[in-house]
């Protein structure tokens, strides 16, 4: 075996890994409020708990990444990555026959934890690129997950048509294949040479986040980014409860519109992004895709008939630009020094917002649809996204204000 054949192999590996951890996250979506009704009937159990699935999973990332890298940076990636798709193959296994909600709730938490593997896949394809291919190794990372996100709802709709456990066999299956291919093929890509002990403080994933969030110009763009990333957390939060309640749409269903989901953010990222921004500046295009996210999570609250989501989509595509935009100004308000440090406390933020978003929209959408309730409104949690997007704006002011260039 070659040593650019084993380089190939690992690419492929590695783009394999990541796919499979967005796939996974996608194809449980459409049915966790059915697996969840499996445990009790009650509405609002079922919204809070699909909060507690989603959210536990992000905490088990966000806690597990730093330590993962530690240790893939300590004992190699191939060992840590290996392990990770071993335990998540048999995770959903666990999750598919778990018999209580309390086994099921630790199969998500090992399901988060392995799922943090993506810090050591990312790690992996450093070490084996080079600048002739490093741009092109990581654009991959993003290919992976974006189609990672794009097929695993719709596939996990199709499969929820069976049987609830079907998308969690599938998700097994795929992983375990995954770690047999590794296990036969990927080479250790970390030299003993270049391996360092265990850091206490780099094992601690608030650490750089106190520092980014203390009052200034930028503290307050880093509050804008917040705010903008905690909105868009309300589709993976509440689309399923929201278009199951409001169109009674099937799993099948609710996996297809996911999927179509993925496409418009992939659009919005992949090609829109490197159009607009280039021509109209980044305070114009973050204003721009602030104001889009108002009006296209306003119309989502307010939606009823079920063709509308679709058509506000293209509408709410438009919005992507938002984010490139503004890590960029943040970035450009940012001594070169500290780029680093300001980069992962971006990515941290990104993760607590994924930690915080679906326990928040799941109890808003469960306060707005109590059975009897006076006042029944199950759009109000994007109604509440459609809010922090107007309050981002109204912190852009403020920092402009404060010294910040905009």
């Amino acid at each position: 075996m070659t040593k650019s054949f084993n380089k190939a192999a690992s690419v492929r590996f590695i783009f394999a890994t990541i796919f499979l951890d967005a796939l996974g996250i996608g194809l449980l979506v459409p049915v966790f409020p059915e697996v969840i009704r499996r445990f009790g009937h009650d509405p609002s159990f079922v919204n809070h708990y699909f909060g507690y699935f989603i959210s536990v999973y992000a905490l088990m990332q966000f806690l597990a990444s730093p330590i993962l890298g530690s240790l893939s940076d300590r004992y190699g990636r191939r060992p840590v990555l290996l392990v990770s798709l071993l335990g998540a193959g048999l995770d959903y296994i666990l999750m598919a026959l778990a018999p209580t909600m309390g086994i099921m709730f630790v199969g998500r938490v090992i399901s988060g934890l392995t799922g943090a593997s993506m810090t050591v896949a990312s790690s992996y394809m450093a070490d084996i690129s080079d600048d002739s291919n490093r741009s092109a190794n990581f654009g991959m990372i993003g290919a992976a997950f974006g189609l990672g996100f794009i097929i695993g709802p719709g596939l996990g709709g199709l499969l929820g048509q069976y049987s609830y456990q079907a998308p969690f066999i599938a998700a097994a299956v795929l992983n375990l294949l995954n770690f047999a291919f590794g296990y036969f093929i990927l080479p250790e890509s970390l030299p003993e040479n270049h391996r360092r002990k265990i850091l206490l403080g780099k094992l601690n994933p608030f650490h750089s986040l106190l520092k980014i969030l203390k009052p200034s110009a930028i503290g307050i763009l880093v509050w804008v980014y917040m705010l903008l990333y905690l909105a868009g957390q309300s589709h993976p939060s509440i689309w399923t409860l929201y278009t199951q309640y409001k169109f009674n749409w099937t799993p099948f269903q609710v996996g297809l519109s996911l999927s179509a989901v993925g496409v418009m953010i992939a659009i919005g990222q992949g090609y829109l992004t490197r159009i607009v921004i280039p021509k109209w500046g980044e305070v114009k295009s973050l204003k721009f895709g602030a104001w889009v996210n108002v009006l296209s999570y306003f119309l989502f609250g307010a939606a009823n008939q079920a063709w509308m989501m679709y058509a506000i989509l293209p509408l709410n595509a438009l919005s992507s630009i938002a984010g490139p935009a503004l890590q960029s100004l943040i970035s450009k308000n940012t001594p070169p020094q500290e780029q680093g440090e300001l980069q992962g406390s971006l990515i941290s933020i990104a993760s607590l917002t994924a930690i915080i978003g679906p326990l928040c929209y799941t109890d808003i959408f469960a306060r707005f649809t109590v059975p009897g309730s006076s006042f029944i409104y199950p759009g109000m949690p994007y109604i509440f996204a459609s809010f922090l997007c107007l309050m981002s704006l109204l912190l852009m002011f403020v920092a402009k204000r404060k010294g910040a260039k905009l």
